[in-house]
C-alpha cells in the first residue's frame, strides 16, 4: 500500500486497525488499517459498493465490528456515536416528504446529553441562525425543505452538523446530484471549515474533484489500496486498482486527466471527466 502521511508521532483521531466489518456478517471492509489526524481533509474513493459509506457508518458506531477496533479521540468506538462528530448522510436517503422546515432540520443536531431540554434554548436558537446566516440559508428558514434546490438541501444538513460544534465532520456524496457550480461551493465551503481547524471526511465518486480540492486521499476497495496526495496516488496502477479496471492517468505539469481507458484503435479516451489541476 502506498501511503503518505505527514503526521507521524501524533495520535490518530480516527484510529482504523485490522477492522473487519459489512451487514448481516457478511463483510464489507476487510483488515482495514487507516489513521486520519487532527487538521486533515481527506477523500474516500473507490467504485460502488467498495465500502466508503461502510466506513463512515463504522467510525460513527452504527455498524458492529467483526474484528479488529476503531478509536475515535482515542477511545473505543463500541456502538454509539462519539462526541463531536458531525454527520451528513447521502442525500438520496432522506425522505424529503417528511414536513419539516429548514430551521427545525437544523436544529435537530443539537447535543443530546443528560441536560438535555427538549425545546430548543435561545442559545441554541442564536447558534442557528448565525450557521444559516453563513451558509446564505437564513431567508429560508421557515420553508420545507422539499421546497429547496439540491444545493441547498445539502447546505442545510451541513448546517445540522455544523450545530454541534463538531470537531470532526463526516459527508457520504456531499456533492451527487449538484451541478458544477454548486459542487465547487461546498467543496469551498468544506475547505473554510477545515481552515477553522475542522477535520472532515467526505466520500465521493468525482476524481477530479478530488484532485482540485482535497490534499488527501484514500483509495478504497473493501480495504485500503493507497492513500496520499492526489499528485503522488493518481497513477494508472493505483487507480486500476481501485476500480478494477484499465485506467489511464495524464499528467501535464500541474494538470491531471483521468481516463477509463484507451480504445483499442488507440482512439479517443472515455474520460471521468474535465482537466483539473492537482494541487
Amino acid at each position: 500500500m502506498h501511503s503518505s502521511n505527514g503526521h507521524v508521532g501524533a495520535r490518530p483521531l480516527i484510529q482504523l486497525s485490522g477492522v473487519v466489518c459489512g451487514y448481516q456478517r457478511t463483510p464489507v471492509l476487510h483488515g482495514v488499517d487507516l489513521s486520519i489526524h487532527e487538521g486533515q481533509l481527506v477523500g474516500l474513493v473507490g467504485p460502488s459498493g467498495a465500502g466508503k459509506t461502510t466506513l463512515l457508518r463504522a467510525i460513527l458506531g452504527q455498524i458492529p465490528l467483526q474484528a479488529g477496533e476503531i478509536r475515535v479521540m482515542g477511545a473505543p468506538v463500541r456502538g454509539k456515536t462519539p462526541p463531536s462528530i458531525g454527520y451528513v448522510p447521502q442525500m438520496e436517503t432522506i425522505n424529503w416528504n417528511f414536513p419539516v422546515t429548514v430551521e427545525e432540520v437544523v436544529l435537530m443536531g443539537r447535543t443530546v446529553d443528560s441536560g438535555w431540554w427538549p425545546w430548543p434554548s435561545r442559545a441554541d436558537r442564536r447558534a442557528m441562525e448565525e450557521i444559516l446566516d453563513r451558509l446564505g440559508l437564513l431567508a429560508l428558514r421557515h420553508r420545507h425543505i422539499r421546497a429547496l434546490s439540491g444545493g441547498q438541501q445539502q447546505r442545510v444538513f451541513l448546517a445540522r452538523a455544523m450545530l454541534r460544534s463538531p470537531r470532526l465532520l463526516l459527508l457520504d456524496e456531499p456533492t451527487t446530484g449538484v451541478d458544477i457550480k454548486t459542487r465547487h461551493d461546498v467543496l469551498h465551503l468544506l475547505g473554510e471549515l477545515h481552515r477553522t481547524g475542522v477535520t472532515v471526511v467526505l466520500t465521493t465518486h468525482d476524481l477530479n474533484a478530488v484532485a482540485t480540492h482535497l490534499p488527501h486521499v484514500v483509495c478504497l476497495n473493501h480495504t485500503v489500496v493507497a492513500e496520499g496526495s492526489p499528485a503522488e496516488i493518481f497513477n494508472s496502477e493505483t487507480l486500476s486498482a481501485t476500480y478494477g479496471a484499465e485506467m489511464v492517468v495524464l499528467h501535464q505539469g500541474n494538470l491531471v486527466l483521468v481516463a477509463e481507458r484507451l480504445t483499442a484503435e488507440g482512439g479517443p479516451l472515455h474520460t471521468t471527466g474535465e482537466l483539473q489541476a492537482v494541487k
